[in-house]
């Protein structure tokens, strides 16, 4: 039997490898060594035949002091063993005398496991404590916890954004809500190539655009078209007579808030009460039920321009719209991206205002459960609803949203650069690579770089060209008070 502990960590390591990896093989193989050398000595307790009992801790069981096994011994600043120790021969850390000595700047006082060992009991260590190197320490970016925003005020302090509530008579907004249910049961669910295979978005969408008789038919086909992903589709519909008394107040309010702004970014369309911005165009969103969702995107700049606005109007029941900043490629490891859910309820607007596109994506995801709404006003005409009740969307599970947008008219479709498959090409802003620093927000914003590349990649099963052109506002003639020029072969 084996009662030496005086082996290297270098001499047990080498038993293993030569044991195959078994402990019981290279403990038998050491202590057989051990007794072939005759090292064996009468006064030392002897050992278990197995690698734990090369590494036990010894305690009197009536020891005035309780003791504290180290898993390594302690060494020197020099990375050499205080002398007198064995590598693999535990340490001992009185826990009363030897801790308020280290608290006086003594340092620790130091002990033999192997003292005094006689009619004790043994306390194991486990062999990869001692054999396992510490892990080395990696420094991340601490990652964010998603904010909940309940009230206006801190919307506006922590997003490019601002809510207001009960933006519509209440009677017009349950008009209006009615009337989008009925509308939406015809809309269809739009599909894109994503990754080589179709996709198809979980709700369901249409397209509105306003004085359709003012607007070329043709501009009107191709932004119906591409607002979303290039697909063939019908002509956009008109503003129904709820939505234009809807716009009206959307407007005013909208047009009031960017005026309170005061400083505008150069790239954004330059409103003035002479040149106000005006919702031309409208994108219309039903989610049925709670699992109904949009991934995070940002919508399409092409004809709406860089820092555009965009005023969201939610209907029916409550669901959360949630934002998460894009972080910069320089600012990657040293933070994390911030997300924000803001709660839309029943005849709210959230006005995006300029650059919430160019730092933030949006979605609405899915919930586990949601509140059943109840409309404060029965539907107009009872008798309609009776006989479409099997076309209507139901009411007390659905979110109808409307995007209201102005499609610039230096940005008109005419003057949309054409990509080498021969289809107009889509704006995108260069959002992960935008500069930062020591430079505020506006700047930031101020020194985006948008471009313009092909789009046929949404719709011709995935395969698009290499097409890639930088926005150049002054040489294509665009900004508030600019001439559009025809870029219809660039």
């Amino acid at each position: 039997m084996i009662n030496d502990t005086s082996l290297s960590q270098e001499a047990l390591l080498g038993a293993l490898a030569d044991a195959g990896g078994s402990i019981e093989r290279a403990a038998k193989a050491l202590n057989s060594r051990q007794e072939q050398s005759g090292s064996t000595s009468h006064n030392k307790r002897k050992r278990a035949h197995d690698l734990d009992g090369w590494i036990t801790n010894e305690k009197r069981p009536g020891a005035t002091s309780p003791r504290k096994l180290a898993t390594v011994p302690e060494s020197k600043p020099d990375g050499s063993l205080i002398s007198g120790y064995t590598p693999l021969a535990p340490i001992c850390i009185d826990s009363d005398s030897d801790a308020e000595q280290g608290a006086q700047g003594g340092g620790p006082l130091v002990s033999s496991a192997n003292t005094d060992q006689s009619s004790v009991g043994r306390t194991k260590v486990p062999l990869m404590t001692v054999l396992k190197q510490a892990p080395t320490s990696t420094k991340s970016a601490p990652k964010l916890v998603p904010r909940t925003l309940g009230t206006p005020e801190l919307v506006a302090k922590h997003t490019p954004c601002t809510l207001h509530l009960s933006i519509l008579p209440p009677e017009l907004a349950c008009r209006l809500f009615y009337a989008m249910l009925k509308e939406a049961a015809s809309w269809t669910r739009n599909k894109w190539w994503l990754f080589d295979r179709l996709v198809e978005s979980p709700h369901r969408t249409s397209f509105y655009a306003r004085n359709l008789a003012e607007e070329s038919d043709d501009d009107m086909k191709e932004a119906a078209r591409y607002w979303y992903n290039g697909r063939p589709s019908p002509m956009p519909n008109n503003f129904l007579p709820e939505m234009e008394e809807a716009c009206e107040i959307i407007e005013k309010t909208v047009n009031e808030e960017i005026l309170k702004r005061g400083k505008l970014f150069p790239a954004e369309w330059q409103t003035t009460p002479d040149h106000p911005w005006k919702a031309n165009v409208a994108a219309a969103n039903c989610y049925t039920g709670s699992k109904e969702t949009v991934g995070y995107h940002s919508d399409q700049l092409t004809y709406l321009g860089p820092c555009p606005t965009i005023a969201s109007l939610s209907l029916g029941t409550t669901r959360v719209f949630r934002l998460r900043e894009v972080v910069p490629h320089s600012e990657k490891e040293e933070r994390n991206a911030q997300t924000f859910n803001i709660p839309v309820t029943h005849n709210s607007l959230t006005i995006m205002h300029a650059s919430c596109q160019e730092r933030f994506k949006h979605t609405i995801p899915p919930q586990q459960t949601i509140d059943a709404f109840k409309p404060a006003f029965p539907p107009p005409t009872v008798g309609e609803l009776e006989n479409t009740a099997s076309d209507i969307m139901p009411p007390d599970i659905s979110r109808i949203n409307i995007t209201f947008r102005f499609y610039r008219p230096d940005f008109a479709a005419k003057t949309i650069p054409k990509c080498h498959c021969g289809i107009p090409t889509v704006l995108r802003p260069d959002m992960k690579r935008r500069e930062s620093g020591m430079i505020s927000e506006w700047e930031q914003t101020s020194r985006m770089r948008y471009f313009w590349m092909c789009y046929s990649g949404a719709q011709n099963e995935g395969k698009g060209c290499s097409f890639f052109q930088t926005l150049d506002m002054e040489r294509e003639g665009r900004g508030c008070h600019a001439t559009s020029v025809s870029l219809s072969g660039s």
